[in-house]
C-alpha cells in the first residue's frame, strides 16, 4: 500500500476537512460524553473543530491527506484556540449538568499546555472507513518534521485511548490526566524538541 500524500491546506479546503474530523470523532469518547445525541453531536462538532483548530487554515498548518482521507489541525506557536467560540458553543449546546464538568476539563487543559513557544494539535482524525491505511502516520511524521526543523516541542491531548500509541511511536509521552465527574479521561501528551 502506498504511503498517503499530505498537503497544506487553505481556507478553502476547510469545509471538507472539517467533515473528516466529523466522522473521525463520531465514536471519540470525549466528543460522545459531551454530546451523547447524534443530532446535538453532528450540530455541535463542526463549530466546535472550527474554534479550536480552525485558525490553522490561514496558518498553513492544516494538513490532509489524498481526498481529505485525513486531517491534522495544527496551530503553530503563538497561535490558540478560539477559547471564546469555543465558550459560548459549550454553553449553548452542552446538557446543563455536564457544563461545570467540561468548564473543569478546560481549566485542566489550560494548566497542562506548556508556557513556552510549541506546536499544539488540537484535533487530528481519519475518516474511519480509512483506518489502517497509514493516513494518521503520514499526517504525524509530515507535521512533526516541522517542529524538528524549528526545534520545538509539540503538544496535544488525546481524548481516544486508542491513538495513544500512535502518539507514543512519534515520541509523544504522557504527562498526566484530565478528567472530571463523570467524564472519560483525556491524556495530555507532550513531545519534547529535537
Amino acid at each position: 500500500m502506498p504511503t498517503p500524500t499530505v498537503r497544506t491546506m487553505t481556507p478553502a479546503d476547510e469545509a471538507a476537512a472539517i467533515d473528516t474530523i466529523v466522522l473521525a470523532f463520531i465514536a471519540d469518547p470525549m466528543a460522545r460524553w459531551s454530546w451523547p445525541d447524534a443530532h446535538t453531536y453532528l450540530a455541535s462538532m463542526p463549530a466546535l473543530s472550527r474554534a479550536f483548530g480552525g485558525r490553522g487554515f490561514a496558518r498553513q498548518t492544516a494538513f490532509c491527506t489524498t481526498d481529505y482521507a485525513g486531517v491534522a489541525l495544527w496551530l503553530p506557536p503563538g497561535v490558540s484556540p478560539d477559547e471564546e467560540a469555543m465558550s459560548q458553543l459549550m454553553a449553548q449546546s452542552l446538557p446543563a449538568a455536564k457544563r461545570p464538568d467540561a468548564d473543569k476539563i478546560f481549566e485542566q487543559m489550560a494548566a497542562y499546555h506548556p508556557s513556552g513557544p510549541h506546536w499544539y494539535l488540537p484535533l487530528i482524525g481519519v475518516d474511519p472507513s480509512l483506518h489502517g491505511q497509514g493516513h494518521g502516520e503520514a499526517l504525524m511524521r509530515f507535521s512533526l518534521e516541522q517542529c524538528d526543523r524549528e526545534h520545538l516541542p509539540a503538544y496535544l491531548e488525546s481524548s481516544n485511548p486508542r491513538n495513544i500509541s500512535l502518539y507514543k511511536r512519534h515520541g509523544f509521552e504522557p504527562i498526566g490526566t484530565i478528567q472530571a465527574g463523570s467524564s472519560p479521561p483525556v491524556v495530555p501528551m507532550l513531545r519534547p524538541p529535537r
